[in-house]
């Protein structure tokens, strides 16, 4: 499982002109599923996020978690976080999970994270996707758990 993450102080994403999820501050959560992954990268992501400490404390230091401001989390399936761009003009998207899959590990990993009292916002799985956020910092981070690729 691959997470593309980003502090936000606000996101939103829309599909066929209509809202779909939105938040405030917190985390913009871009993930991608491989064929390798199961409920035990869903729950190790999960965790991880949710005690992460990327929030600034009132000394300027990233020292407080999601939980600790009670930030909220959109998640956005992106199987192009599996795209590789490595040989040719045209990325292979191989690595990424069949939709079903990965329907069902998206699924999966909000509701782990809905279970940690956490608010969660969702695009619409395998829609066509307009997201608009403010990165605050800038802050990203890529997490990477795909048990099969780390070996």
């Amino acid at each position: 499982m691959r997470a593309v993450v980003q502090r936000v102080n606000n996101a939103s994403v829309k599909t066929g002109g209509e809202l779909a999820g939105a938040i405030k501050k917190g985390l913009c959560v871009f993930l991608g599923v491989n064929h390798y992954d199961t409920e035990k990268e869903a729950v190790w992501l999960a965790d991880k996020l949710s005690v992460l400490r990327i929030f600034e404390d009132e000394d300027g230091k990233m020292n407080l978690s999601l939980q600790d401001i009670k930030g909220s989390v959109l998640v956005v399936s992106q199987f192009t976080l599996y795209g590789n761009c490595n040989k040719g003009r045209r990325p292979s998207f191989v690595a990424a999970a069949e939709p079903g899959k990965a329907e069902y590990l998206y699924d999966f990993f909000v509701n782990y994270l809905r279970e940690k009292d956490i608010e969660v916002n969702t695009g619409v799985f395998q829609a066509y996707m307009q997201v608009d956020l403010q990165n605050d910092g800038p802050v990203t981070f890529v997490i990477d758990k795909t048990t099969e690729v780390n070996k």
